[in-house]
């Protein structure tokens, strides 16, 4: 492995980062370049469009249409696409050319409104859960003015939602608008009560934390399992893990930083506001963050920003792993969602306020976090399922399957207080002096940081810290958006009707007391790492739907479906729909995770350790050949405890082997009925995932006893510390 990185190289980007007004959003059409390339009353239409979420005529898409072209042109790009999401946890893009034939041989560039507001690619071989058909193949795909155009790869890309020729969502955006607007509509009746008339619309809002692995190209494609599952299906566990914590926060290697800085380069000429990078717990392990923006913005940003760290890592000869636990005994890589709300006049409403009034509406907003919190606790764990993230919850720096709500000693104190009718004493926030004097004092805010809650309150937002780096965040927000919206609109049912009948602040303090009362059950502010809060929550009559079938049989319920349909975010078919393509993707995963294990053990480890137990024969033969009196008690003792150690493989890969086979033809059953492709989840969890722990462990004892020359595969030191 060479080192890839030069000062020269280090010196270039950050001479070319020098002017980050010009570089920032120069791939954008955004505000600024539609100024430029359209006519003043086109630009004022496509920005009430915009604002109102009203259609779009179709002769001022015309005039869009030419000036994003022109604007395209300019940058180089000949091509476009409707980019769009697919319910996978990746996009999707066909490109199309400007070009049109101009007569006599001649072409010319053009891009008509229609193009520009809708597209029509193959709707048959994307996942859609029965609500399409393969001989069924019209989909549509559709503008999404609110998220702006942009240039990727030498290409206008235009994000897009994605449905079938029936009008039903095929995709994770269109939902995730949805409940964007069924929070905006439940919200807003809320904030008319206490007054707020002016607003218009209220906006969720997210900033996704990616987490990632970066390993040596070269030794990643020595690892058939990283290069098809992603993760490693085996590996012993190095002398040296994260014991000593001295990779969180280090010093970032040349080669890291170089990285780094091409993606911050590369994002920020996208509009995306990279803020944050630094090293994670895990050898390997790093964060990206980015700044706040409007749920459907951040989730493509988000998109983008898997993308570009899988692409430009090949610049570097690394590749980026954004599996939820490529490692085994080692820190998992999770996606932190951090969920706000506010106004369109720039207020956050999860901001505790500075008037009774405002403190008011805050805890009448937090007290319905926590109700949908508690009441949809199931809902919430399945937007986090995947077979991936079953491996990361509940371990190393990971929250359990258990949903729960971290508040803060003080918010949790005023709520106790008003539960309890008495008045709250508080503290509030107090200068801290650290003791030297070279150091400020400064002020300590009111609630710590819980950094094993899977749902925090951090002082003005929520930290979701359930999924996983390899997830689309639109699942988990459009669960987060849904259960609030419904929360809400029996909030808003009961505090209307008693405006009508003159009483709004004796049913608002009898309706902040009672919620919490029969809610607190989801308020933990302690280690939830611990086996006493597993216990704990039981107790309190918490879920811990530990595995993804368990979790995403949450989607069949009556419940969900109530709920979903109520605020037309996913019709019943829709939601069926995606049971069935999760499901089917978490027994998919699975099963091709169980043929890699089996290919590599039969073809590469037990050859390999055969071979060195004929070395170790040979060794005692040759030994005993020159005098009897040799001792040969080391050489016998390694060989029996590995021969035994074959035969343990062998039987347990016999048992997978057929554990494979049995789940392979019960798939064929499972076509288009979510209850069958659930039970078909729990049989590949129940017996192929359990029969691949049984190989794993004594193949990994098998890596600890041989010599590393022998061993097929790269080990876990090689890989975790090869890129510094």
């Amino acid at each position: 492995m060479t080192d890839r990185v030069s000062s020269t190289s280090t010196s270039k980007n950050s001479e070319n980062m020098s002017d980050i007004n010009e570089l920032f959003g120069c791939k954008v059409f955004n505000d600024r370049a539609m100024r430029v390339h359209l006519p003043e009353d086109s630009y004022r239409a496509l920005k009430k469009t915009i604002h109102d979420g009203t259609y779009l005529e179709l002769d001022v898409a015309n005039v869009v249409a030419e000036g994003m072209k022109n604007w395209a042109l300019q940058k180089g790009v000949t091509h476009y696409t409707h980019w769009f999401q697919p319910m996978t946890n990746s996009t999707a893009e066909k490109h199309d050319s400007f070009i049109m034939p101009a007569g006599r041989g001649r072409a010319v560039m053009e891009f008509s409104g229609k193009e520009l507001v809708r597209g029509e690619p193959d709707a048959s071989s994307f996942p859609s859960g029965g609500l399409r058909a393969t001989f069924e193949a019209r989909g549509y795909t559709v503008w999404d003015t609110t998220s702006y155009a942009f240039i990727k790869d030498d290409t206008l890309c235009i994000p897009t939602a994605f449905c079938s020729y029936c009008g039903d969502a095929l995709d994770k955006k269109t939902p995730l608008l949805r409940s964007m607007d069924a929070l905006n509509i439940q919200a807003l009746r809320i904030l008319k009560l206490f007054g707020h008339d002016k607003v218009e619309r209220i906006i969720s809002a997210v900033g996704a934390e990616q987490e990632y692995f970066l390993v040596d190209r070269e030794l990643y494609e020595q690892r058939p399992d990283l290069m098809t599952c992603g993760r490693t299906l085996m590996g012993a566990h190095p002398s040296k893990g994260q014991e000593m914590d001295d990779h969180y926060f280090a010093s970032i290697k040349p080669r890291v930083l170089a990285y780094m800085q091409d993606i911050d380069r590369e994002l920020w000429q996208m509009g995306v506001y990279a803020k944050t990078r630094h090293n994670e717990v895990a050898p390997g392990q790093y964060e990206l963050a980015c700044v706040y923006r409007t749920t459907n913005v951040s989730t493509d940003h988000n998109q983008l920003v898997m993308e570009t760290l899988k692409n430009i890592a090949g610049r570097h000869g690394l590749v980026c792993l954004l599996h939820e636990k490529p490692f085994a005994g080692f820190s998992g890589s999770g996606k932190h969602n951090n969920w706000s709300i506010s106004t369109d006049t720039g207020v956050n409403l999860l901001e505790p306020g500075a008037t009774p009034a405002d403190n008011a509406q805050f805890l009448l907003l937090l007290v319905a976090i926590i109700k949908a919190s508690d009441v949809y606790q199931d809902l919430i764990r399945a937007s986090s399922a995947s077979a991936g993230n079953d491996h990361r919850l509940g371990g190393s720096e990971a929250p359990p399957a258990i949903v729960s709500m971290f508040l803060g000693d003080e918010l949790t104190a005023i709520l106790d207080a008003i539960d309890d009718d008495v008045d709250y004493a508080g503290t509030g926030k107090t200068q801290m002096t650290i003791g030297a004097r070279a150091l400020p004092h400064f002020t300590r805010d009111v609630t710590d940081r819980n950094r094993t809650s899977p749902f925090a309150f951090t002082g003005n937002k929520f930290e979701f810290r359930m999924p996983g780096s390899a997830f689309s965040i639109a699942g988990p927000n459009i669960v987060l958006n849904t259960t609030l919206a419904e929360i809400l609109r029996q909030f808003a049912d009961l505090l209307e009707a008693a405006t009508e009948e003159g009483r709004f602040d004796e049913a608002l303090d009898e309706l902040v007391k009672t919620t919490y009362h029969e809610h607190k059950r989801i308020v933990f502010n302690g280690d939830n790492y611990s086996d006493a809060w597993v216990q704990e929550a039981s107790r309190r009559g918490l879920s811990n739907l530990k595995s993804t079938p368990e979790a995403l049989a949450e989607l069949l319920t009556d419940k969900s479906r109530a709920l979903y349909k109520r605020h037309k975010v996913l019709n019943n078919t829709e939601l069926a729909s995606r049971a069935e393509v999760f499901l089917g993707s978490y027994s998919k995963t699975i099963k091709i995770e169980a043929a890699t294990m089996i290919d590599m053990v039969k073809t590469d480890v037990i050859p390999a350790v055969l071979a060195y137990q004929r070395e170790l024969a040979d060794l005692i033969a040759a030994k005993r050949a020159v005098s009897a009196s040799l001792d040969t008690r080391v050489e016998e003792g390694t060989l029996d405890a590995l021969s035994q150690k074959t035969i343990e493989v062998a039987d347990a890969l016999t048992t997978l082997e057929e554990a494979l086979a049995a789940a392979k033809e019960a798939a064929c059953s499972c076509e288009h009925d979510p209850n069958i492709a659930l039970a078909h989840a729990e049989l590949c969890r129940d017996t192929v995932l359990a029969a691949m722990r049984d190989v794993r462990t004594p193949v990994d004892a098998l890596e600890a006893a041989c010599p590393k020359e022998i061993w097929p595969y790269p080990s876990y030191a090689e890989i975790m510390n090869s890129v510094g």
